[in-house]
């Protein structure tokens, strides 16, 4: 009614907001204000773990209400649709990001909790921070415009910056804010000038209202399009990490504190590929002859060095920042196939690993000391005979990232690479292949290492029970979608674009 009034007041045409469709994004941003208002306004320190409890529900509210848009878009009357003046899409593949991006919120909270205490940071920056960066993340999994994907991406990675520079009495973790701040401003004004470049040669910046230019209008040369197109991937592939977009990505993972990093591994990568999938399968499908010879050199590369290099690494952390890279060149694949089992392939891959991601720098807080110290490989020595239940599951998600069958990395990588042989993508496939090989090295070179005999005693690595429900909940999700992935596969077939 409000809105009503003022866009008499003032002349201006205001649209319809729908917000039980936006619902899952808006209880996100409605917790981070309630937990800072909260916080703000209290004279004294809360109970234990009460902004972690109020994150968990905050963020198990938003998977139940992308539950019921699911529902409505599935079984509801009125389906897969546009909102908000045509700026969003409403659509299966914007909820399969709002679950994966409301998990990444619950798992975070619960394996950040300790930690901060720990740590002596037990205040509620990092759940707020954490809220906020998730909801740009769903903005740019339902982004229907190059600006709503680009006010998505800014939310998403000021968040994330400050997530970076958290621990202010680590001068690791302030160096790594800064890195990421600067790299990131940088990738920022690439995406911009490409969504200029993009308006330039097509008069508008709406998705919907782009791919139907491309489809009336065939040009012979555009090379205003073409740049466009190339800058929006340079800005989204420094998100996703891929090479050689990636040199941020082991120096922030190494300094900032441990859960940012399991966060920040989980939601950024999520958020960037939903950009790209949306924006390059999706708008530019027309033009796949002119952008998967780029997508096809960034998966390649990514999966070479993010392989290669992380098997020099003695620092566990830099290591799974390298293994990161090479991930992200596996859902590449999925992009380059530029097909429906592609696109499913790599929705499947990165929601398995949110849970492996996660789960592994779950194990890596527990197993750091104060100050995030002793995240060298030595470190990890004898693990097996402190806490054998934490080795197992560290065993598991790094089986998992290898690609080991009965694990839900296996299929991850199974369906990307199927879908990619199937438009006879053969070298790509092969090299996938091999690239796995490479890294099974440095996964196992880890596991022997924990279950190594210690050359001295060492004390037992506590387990708080908000990070062992966060280690259990990853471990049981990895193990049984590696044997019965049928729902997680049929969620991301249905989670279709509306393009």
């Amino acid at each position: 009614m409000t809105l009503g009034i003022l866009g008499q007041v003032s002349g201006l045409e205001l649209p319809d907001i729908e917000y039980g469709a936006l619902a899952p994004v808006l209880i996100l941003v409605g917790g981070a204000l309630v937990i800072i208002t909260f916080a703000s306004l209290l004279g004294r320190r809360p109970p234990d773990s009460t902004y972690a409890l109020a994150t968990v529900v905050t963020g198990g509210a938003s998977l139940g209400a992308s539950a019921l848009v699911w529902d409505d878009i599935a079984a509801g009357s009125r389906g897969a649709r546009y909102a908000v003046a045509g700026s969003v899409a409403i659509d299966g593949f914007a909820v399969f990001f709002m679950v994966v991006l409301g998990v990444t919120v619950v798992l975070g909270a619960l394996l950040a909790d300790s930690y901060l205490r720990r740590e002596g940071l037990d205040g509620p920056e990092f759940y707020v921070l954490a809220l906020l960066a998730a909801s740009g993340g769903m903005v740019m999994g339902m982004a229907n415009d190059l600006i709503v994907l680009f006010l998505g991406l800014e939310i998403l990675s000021i968040s994330l910056y400050v997530l970076a520079g958290l621990h202010l009495r680590r001068a690791e973790s302030g160096e790594a804010a800064i890195k990421y701040l600067v790299l990131g401003a940088f990738s920022s004004a690439f995406l911009l000038y490409g969504v200029a470049l993009v308006y330039g040669a097509t008069g508008t910046t709406n998705l919907a209202g782009i791919a139907t230019y491309l489809a009336e209008n065939v040009a012979t040369t555009n090379g205003v399009l073409m740049a466009g197109m190339a800058l929006l991937l340079v800005g989204l592939g420094f998100k996703v990490a891929a090479v050689p977009f990636h040199t941020w990505t082991p120096d922030v993972y190494q300094g900032a504190p441990s859960p940012a990093v399991g966060f920040m591994a989980g939601a950024a990568k999520a958020a960037g590929f939903a950009g790209l999938l949306r924006v390059f399968f999706s708008t530019f499908s027309v033009l796949q002859v002119d952008w998967k010879p780029l997508v096809w050199v960034l998966a390649v590369l990514s999966l070479v060095v993010g392989s290669v290099l992380a098997v020099v690494q003695t620092d566990v952390k830099r290591m799974l920042a390298y293994s990161s890279i090479a991930h992200a060149g596996y859902v590449l694949i999925g992009l380059q196939a530029a097909t429906a089992n592609g696109v499913a392939g790599s929705l499947f891959y990165l929601f398995t690993y949110t849970f492996m991601v996660m789960g592994s720098f779950a194990v890596v807080t527990l197993v750091s000391r104060r100050g995030d110290t002793g995240n060298d490989l030595e470190s990890y020595r004898g693990l097996a005979t402190r806490r054998p239940v934490l080795a197992f599951a560290f065993t598991v998600f790094l089986l998992a990232q290898a690609g080991v069958p009965f694990t839900a990395g296996f299929l991850a990588k199974f369906y990307v690479i199927a879908a990619v042989v199937e438009t006879d993508g053969y070298a790509l496939a092969i090299i996938a292949m091999l690239a796995a090989v490479v890294a099974a090295f440095f996964y196992l070179r880890i596991v022997l290492t924990m279950y190594s005999q210690p050359e001295e005693a060492a004390p037992p690595v506590p387990v708080p029970l908000p990070a062992g429900a966060a280690v259990a909940v990853s471990v049981a999700v990895t193990l049984v979608v590696g044997v019965l992935p049928s729902v997680v596969i049929d969620f991301a077939r249905d989670a279709t674009l509306l393009l």
